[in-house]
């Protein structure tokens, strides 16, 4: 990379252009999606946002088997979620803010396992209300303080997707909500979910995409780091 790059921040890396500045304008490094990519082009990429961005963590999502293993071998360092199918490289930011991550069952995990890594990796502080689903709704009542407490929500629900709507129901705290493919035939792969939840009748529900757990963390984390930004939390900041 030349002068010229490193003064517009862009590293070339000749197959990807890594926005190097992007944690300048926004708050927050790049991220890489490893979905599509080799195993080499992620460790590579990686390396590249983590030398750019040492005193925080970058994050790395969708990897599968081949490519967690190269980058834990490139990376001894790197952190693997298992669970979320990601790797973070380099210290967690001190938390800001509460994000509660709420699932309908336990099929939902992955999805909201990304979501509350991003979260984390965002600068939020997180909490998990697992297996909540309204099949038995006394869980999600039994849930409220934790929920109500929370300084933005992500509710992860796949099948027909109505646990956002509840949740919504319930507190008045912003909630942005996750339909996941989980489900049976008529789930059309997560479009019930999805236009369950886009069709609310709770106020103040928010919708991203069919398993898009990172883009909830990331909204979740900046909702939370911004509502404490007067202040201070019990997380440290």
């Amino acid at each position: 990379m030349d002068d010229d790059e490193r003064t517009r921040g862009i590293a070339d890396l000749g197959y990807a252009r890594i926005d190097t500045d992007r944690a300048a304008r926004t708050g927050d490094p790049e991220v890489v999606y490893g979905a599509g990519k080799t195993p080499r082009q992620v460790v590579e990429i990686l390396h590249t946002l983590h030398e750019a961005h040492p005193d925080r963590a970058v994050l790395a999502t969708r990897l599968d088997r081949a490519t967690i293993d190269a980058v834990v071998a490139a990376h001894p360092a790197a952190v693997v979620d298992e669970v979320a199918r990601a790797a973070t490289l380099g210290p967690l930011r001190t938390p800001r803010g509460t994000v509660s991550v709420v699932t309908a069952g336990t099929s939902d995990a992955p999805v909201a396992a990304e979501a509350a890594l991003t979260a984390r990796v965002f600068g939020a502080g997180v909490r998990m209300v697992t297996d909540v689903g309204v099949a038995g709704l006394h869980r999600i009542l039994a849930a409220r303080h934790d929920l109500a407490d929370a300084d933005c929500l992500i509710v992860v629900a796949g099948m027909e997707g109505a646990l956002p709507s509840v949740v919504g129901g319930l507190v008045g705290v912003p909630l942005v909500a996750v339909p996941t493919s989980v489900g049976y035939g008529a789930s059309f792969g997560g479009l019930a979910a999805l236009l369950g939840m886009l069709n609310s009748c709770a106020p103040g529900v928010t919708v991203v995409n069919i398993d898009n757990g990172f883009g909830a963390g990331v909204f979740a984390a900046r909702v939370a780091r911004n509502s404490r930004r007067a202040g201070t939390d019990g997380t440290g900041a």
